[in-house]
């Protein structure tokens, strides 16, 4: 963290025509978020003051991804993609008034690190661009270097044999005070093939100024872009790669790490179990001493210290299981909150619901919450026993200590200690199978 003031503008415009898809780039989906929710989670270790999103191909779409993602990001409309200085033109009168550092990142680059945007937060020279050492430096603008900082940035096709051979090349990541920013964009043309304006003109301008220009590095890997539908498929691998190391680092046990599936913003307790096949959606907190067994899909739901869920279950969510729970095999929990001790063995439905601790749910039990117009919920109290395959048609009530027997269908509050019973009673019609099946066997036969 740095004591100069922070915004971020994150540039989130381009179409990404190489992904064959209506989508906007930046909302195909990594770890669980689309791709700029990690150039905004990542902005977010910064604190920032403001944030503003270059929105341009699908721009309401990616204004809702956004907003949902960081509610308090400003969204700015780049209606023709003109360049990345002018995307950043577009964003600085949402950013009237800010005077302090200015991060540049892009929505389709997700793995740019805390610490290296610490550094480039931080640092105190005017501009300050990341480049990073290249492989295989390709393409890449070549990021000339002296003994006073950065020289200049020289693209690829005006470059000579010589520069062509430096290894240091530009990620297109820039930091820069806000005051030169505002002296500078107007002054950057568009005299080029594309008809743009470049960003990577401001280095240029600023040191013609006698402002300090300076080279941030990190590893390539940071730098990683995506452009196709195979790049965000090998971006999703690295991602896994280092969840799963991250966890395992932290104390959790993984017992088969290649099969366990995170999302970028998954939390995992020490000491907690995770099987095989298990998927973590977006919105996920297991705490310490938690076991989720294999095969186990969970998004926005909390399992608390002590609870095992599963094989073969389904958090969604607003599930809140308390300590101790047990949720067990086909069993789908939504919306609702499990206290402490509540056991649901398989193959329920619980939805819409409040379940009191120490309550034991029967097999076949469904929370009847949705009449074709509106979500009712059902109420069970602490130590109450529910019968395998009872109906409770919501909204409903079910009292601490009372019980259902099995098959019921609960449409009227049960009290306190009592017992319901709501189901047909049992009709004996004697020799009657034996004759229908003598019928249907003289049927077949004929």
């Amino acid at each position: 963290m740095t004591d100069k003031p922070v915004a971020l503008i994150v540039l989130a415009a381009g179409q990404g025509s190489r992904m064959q898809s209506d989508l906007p780039k930046v909302l195909h989906r990594l770890g669980g978020v689309p791709l700029v929710g990690h150039a905004l989670a990542a902005g977010r270790t910064l604190e920032p003051q403001a944030v503003v999103v270059v929105a341009g191909h699908g721009a309401e779409a990616v204004r809702k991804a956004v907003t949902r993602l960081e509610p308090e990001a400003r969204i700015a409309l780049q209606e023709e993609q003109l360049g990345t200085a002018h995307a950043v033109s577009q964003a600085m009168p949402l950013l009237d008034g800010f005077d302090g550092r200015v991060i540049v990142l892009y929505g389709d680059t997700p793995f740019i690190g805390e610490e290296t945007l610490s550094r480039l937060a931080s640092h105190p020279a005017d501009v300050v661009v990341l480049g990073f050492e290249a492989a295989d430096p390709g393409r890449y603008g070549r990021l000339v270097t002296g003994p006073e900082g950065l020289e200049r940035i020289v693209e690829y096709k005006d470059a000579d044999e010589a520069t062509r051979a430096i290894r240091l090349v530009n990620s297109g990541v820039l930091a820069a005070d806000a005051a030169l920013l505002r002296e500078f964009l107007p002054r950057i043309g568009n005299q080029n093939a594309a008809g743009e304006y470049y960003l990577t003109d401001i280095p240029e301008l600023a040191r013609a100024a006698s402002h300090r220009v300076e080279v941030v590095t990190c590893d390539e890997a940071e730098t990683l872009g995506i452009n196709t539908r195979a790049e965000l498929a090998r971006a999703e691998a690295v991602f896994q790669t280092r969840a799963r190391a991250r966890a395992m680092e932290s104390g959790v046990t993984l017992i088969d790490p290649d099969t366990v599936w995170f999302a970028l913003d998954t939390y995992v307790g020490r000491d907690a179990i995770i099987g095989q096949n298990v998927v973590f959606g977006p919105g996920v907190t297991i705490e310490s001493g938690a076991e989720i067994l294999p095969f186990c899909h969970l998004e926005g739901c909390h399992v608390s210290a002590g609870a095992t869920v599963g094989p073969f279950a389904r958090l969604r969510p607003g599930a809140e299981l308390g300590g101790d729970v047990h949720v067990g095999n086909f069993v789908e929990i939504k919306n609702s909150v499990l206290d402490e001790g509540v056991k649901v063995g398989h193959l329920t439905y619980l939805g819409d619901a409040h379940v009191g601790e120490g309550t034991n749910i029967g097999a076949g039990t469904v929370t009847c919450n949705y009449d074709g117009v509106s979500k009712h919920r059902t109420e069970i109290g602490a130590n109450a026993f529910i019968g395998s395959d009872t109906m409770l048609v919501a909204p409903v009530r079910v009292g601490a200590r009372a019980m259902t027997g099995s098959g019921s269908v609960i449409t009227q509050d049960v009290p306190d200690d009592a017992l319901a019973l709501g189901r047909a009673r049992q009709v004996m019609k004697p020799g009657l199978a034996a004759r229908l099946m003598q019928a249907l066997r003289q049927k077949k036969g004929n």
